[in-house]
């Protein structure tokens, strides 16, 4: 992946301003700075007047910040994600009432796919904007929460995998991914 970015703090005596494209360094005849641009920081050493020069690694953030920024670009995937889950779900639900409704005439699954349907694609325009992504990642989790229990009490009375287990599973999957979505909406905010 690469290195992470090192401030390293020298401690010269002289006046002028040095650029390299990593750090840029100022000097006088007292302190030396350092400036990261990468690491965002900026630290003051006051060094004597000899022209030596010391290298000293500075204990940073920087050492922590790689698991984190993994962390949130995993968040960020989830966050990504979730409204094109919720789409996806939406259809999966349509259809699927339409097609029981026409192979033997259910008008339970039929409401059923239509409302599920309906309300997954509320939730989907809802997590288009940021001011209302929360609410809609939240009546995501509530819709596939409730589907989750109803495929779960039609899977335990009839046994069967398909339709019921499968639509069980992908119930559950979509209820964590987007707690999982409103849990990062409410730690961003």
């Amino acid at each position: 992946m690469g290195t992470l970015p090192v401030i390293f703090t020298h401690q010269l005596a002289g006046v002028g301003l040095q650029k390299t494209p990593a750090t840029t360094v100022r000097r006088n005849a007292i302190t030396s700075v350092i400036v990261s641009p990468a690491a965002g920081s900026e630290s003051n050493f006051v060094g004597s007047g000899k022209v030596r020069q010391r290298l000293k690694r500075l204990p940073s953030f920087l050492s922590n910040s790689r698991s984190q920024c993994s962390n949130v670009c995993k968040c960020q995937v989830v966050q990504d994600f979730a409204p094109i889950a919720s789409a996806g779900y939406a259809v999966l639900l349509l259809g699927g009432g339409l097609f029981a409704y026409n192979k033997s005439g259910s008008k339970g699954s039929l409401f059923g796919g239509l409302t599920g349907g309906v309300i997954m694609s509320v939730a989907y325009y809802l997590m288009q904007s940021p001011d209302t992504k929360e609410i809609g990642d939240a009546l995501a989790f509530g819709a596939s929460l409730l589907f989750a229990f109803i495929f779960g009490i039609r899977f335990a009375s009839t046994r069967k995998i398909i339709p019921a287990g499968l639509l069980l599973v992908i119930s559950i999957g979509l209820t964590a991914l987007s707690y999982s979505a409103y849990l990062q909406d409410k730690i961003t905010m």
